[in-house]
């Protein structure tokens, strides 16, 4: 399924590279593993080949799965989503967009990223928001860069114009 020099997507630590494929005897038994170095933190991570479908390791997105994501960065939540967001508490807000970040699915990082930098126009975000909303612009950026073929900093530079034609237009209508 995944092979040596292929880019991947390790759910909460972003983009990395399978440096090599190891099989290690354990107890017995003979177990492959995925080496993978993450990009941004030069990490290395040992991947067991048999839980990487369980633990969310994925390929990295597609052209089709980089226009889903522009969509769902230019969609507006509808206005009963938005009401009952606003009569949960800060707590489990925290934990919910956590959780989706974490998740590693590109479009649910995409809706929490959106949905915090719709807040930021609204209000200043509190030290925890702030810290959610740049892990997802992180984690959407660098598999943005990898995606197109283009640096980090173009693809956050990308981002911000989207977004902010995105307010623009609304500010318009």
């Amino acid at each position: 399924m995944f092979k040596i020099g292929e880019k991947v997507v390790y759910p909460a630590h972003g983009v990395g590279v399978i440096e090599s494929i190891d099989e290690i005897a354990i107890e017995g038994k003979s177990i492959k593993f995925l080496n993978i170095r993450i990009v941004e933190t030069d990490a290395l991570i040992r991947v067991p080949v048999q839980k990487a479908d369980k633990i969310g390791l994925r390929k990295v997105m597609d052209e089709d799965k980089l226009d889903r994501v522009i969509k769902v960065l230019k969609e507006r939540p509808h206005k009963e989503q938005k009401q009952d967001k606003e009569r949960i508490s800060w707590t489990v807000k925290h934990r919910g967009y956590l959780e989706k970040v974490k998740s590693g699915d590109i479009e649910i990082v995409a809706e929490v990223f959106r949905d915090l930098m719709l807040l930021k126009k609204e209000k200043e975000l509190s030290f925890g928001e702030r810290r959610i909303l740049e892990s997802a612009q992180q984690f959407l950026a660098s598999e943005i860069s990898e995606a197109k073929g283009i640096s980090l900093k173009e693809a956050e530079e990308f981002l911000e114009k989207l977004f902010s034609d995105v307010l623009e237009e609304e500010r318009e209508e």
